[in-house]
């Protein structure tokens, strides 16, 4: 019995209530919303009523107010009069299903028969095929996304219980005037006989309406149907496209590189979970506002390394783990007119950062055993001029996965990713870099003297473009 409801649970949660969740949160295959500046859409469910649909094509007509009505097929059949009016006033009409039921009670068969049905009825009425769907409820299900392609599924973006009496004309009133802005889909109903719904309930509705409709006039805003509405935000989407892609031919012309809003959104969740590494692991920095690294002490582990200017880092050694602030790298990436100032801005980053770090170890005496300064990075070119001896990291579980983190770091940091990933793969071999204490504070203790320079001659240019990757990697944990 367990395994049966659990299996029923399944079956309803992806042929109902995802499909449910998903067209309400994320408009999937849906419109709901439109993109104009003077412009509503009025929409009405549940209808034809023959008391009040008469009532409300009158009170739009005499406000040139155009809005599209999701008909019953069962109250359509009924008042095929009201369903030609509604055409010949100009409006849009819509399906609603044959009866006020909900989708998720119905099997795929029986709502296809639903919209076929209604869909005839407003034919033979008007002479015209409709080509908009709102599910009773606006509930869908999986195969309202798949099984209908020549209908719109339509939402709503502002919806004020109008189908409840006790609501009342006023506090209506007030809750469409609050959404009355260009853009919304209003959802009100002119019929108040389907579940859940108050007979009398459209009277309160035609009198906010009107309210509604004089401010809008005086606002200068415009009811059109879910047509137009649908119409005029693909050619807004179109215009937005087509200044976005000027922007960015401009800022391409000027050498600004230009992320896709998936890789802005990328890498801030990379950067959010690098905060976090950075919280639990204690990692400090010399200068907050202007960070290149970050480091903790630890002890070495490894196998032993050969450093510049003598001594072995052995395991057991304490020594200041490295690692790149990754954001800072990500900011000098994305404003760099080329590669090669991209590398003249990390090697001055990094001139500026040494010295920091070497007086950073020598006013902290809780530092002051620590042998080397050592990272994990896919440097492969360039530090040895800061003194840092490169090895090879040996072969085995930890080169391979750190091989994966750091091009997984790069294809997300580096602002041409993936490409520059498969362009580059034979060069992106993680290192091992290790500078002993001794000789970062021989050359870096006292000034800036000793740091290799930054020149603009030709051959130096070529030879700091071969080097344009280096700033780019960033140093793993043990």
């Amino acid at each position: 019995m367990e395994t049966l409801l659990l299996g029923m649970f399944y079956i309803f949660s992806l042929y109902a209530f995802i499909p449910g969740l998903i067209s309400r949160l994320f408009g999937f295959r849906v419109f709901k919303k439109g993109i104009s500046d003077h412009e509503i859409a009025l929409t009405f469910d549940d209808g034809p009523d023959p008391v009040y649909t008469p009532q409300l094509l009158d009170l739009l007509k005499r406000y040139d107010a155009k809005a599209t009505f999701f008909v019953v097929g069962s109250s359509a059949e009924k008042h095929p009069e009201l369903i030609k009016r509604i055409h010949d006033d100009g409006h849009l009409l819509g399906i609603h299903n044959y009866k006020h039921k909900t989708n998720w009670l119905m099997r795929p068969k029986t709502v296809t028969k639903h919209v076929s049905m209604t869909a005839k009825i407003i034919h033979d009425a008007t002479g015209q095929d409709a080509h908009y769907y709102r599910p009773p409820w606006g509930i869908v299900n999986l195969f309202d996304f798949t099984k209908r392609k020549d209908l719109q599924l339509v939402l709503w973006s502002a919806i004020f219980k109008d189908w409840r009496a006790r609501v009342g004309s006023d506090k209506l009133t007030k809750r469409m005037i609050k959404k009355l802005r260009g853009g919304e889909v209003f959802l009100l109903h002119d019929c108040g006989t389907t579940l859940g719904a108050n007979a009398n309930a459209p009277h309160e509705m035609l009198t906010a309406l009107e309210r509604v409709l004089e401010e809008a006039k005086r606002r200068g805003i415009q009811s059109i149907t879910i047509r137009d509405m649908i119409q005029r935000t693909a050619q807004a989407k179109n215009d937005a496209h087509s200044a976005s892609a000027e922007k960015k031919y401009s800022q391409h012309k000027r050498g600004v590189p230009v992320l896709p809003r998936y890789k802005r959104v990328l890498v801030s969740v990379w950067l959010l979970w690098e905060r976090l590494f950075h919280f639990i692991f204690n990692l400090q920095t010399t200068n907050n506002e202007d960070s290149m690294f970050f480091f903790r002490r630890i002890t070495y582990s490894g196998q032993p390394v050969a450093m510049n200017g003598g001594g072995i880092l052995v395991k057991g050694d304490p020594i200041l783990e490295l690692h790149f602030d990754n954001k800072k790298l990500f900011q000098l990436g994305t404003k760099a007119k080329s590669s090669m100032h991209l590398a003249i801005q990390l090697i001055r980053s990094t001139q500026k950062a040494l010295p920091e770090i070497a007086e950073y170890i020598k006013s902290h005496p809780e530092l002051s055993d620590v042998k080397a300064l050592y990272g994990v990075s896919m440097i492969n070119r360039g530090p040895e001029q800061f003194g840092f001896t490169i090895a090879d990291l040996p072969k085995g579980f930890f080169a391979r996965s750190t091989k994966f983190y750091l091009r997984l770091l790069m294809s997300v940091i580096h602002p041409s990713g993936r490409e520059r990933v498969r362009s580059r793969q034979e060069e992106m071999v993680p290192k091992l870099i290790v500078i002993p204490t001794e000789l970062l504070y021989e050359r870096f203790a006292k000034s800036d003297s000793h740091c290799p320079p930054v020149t603009s001659s030709k051959q130096e240019n070529q030879e700091e473009q071969e080097k344009s990757d280096t700033g780019l990697k960033a140093s793993m944990p043990c």
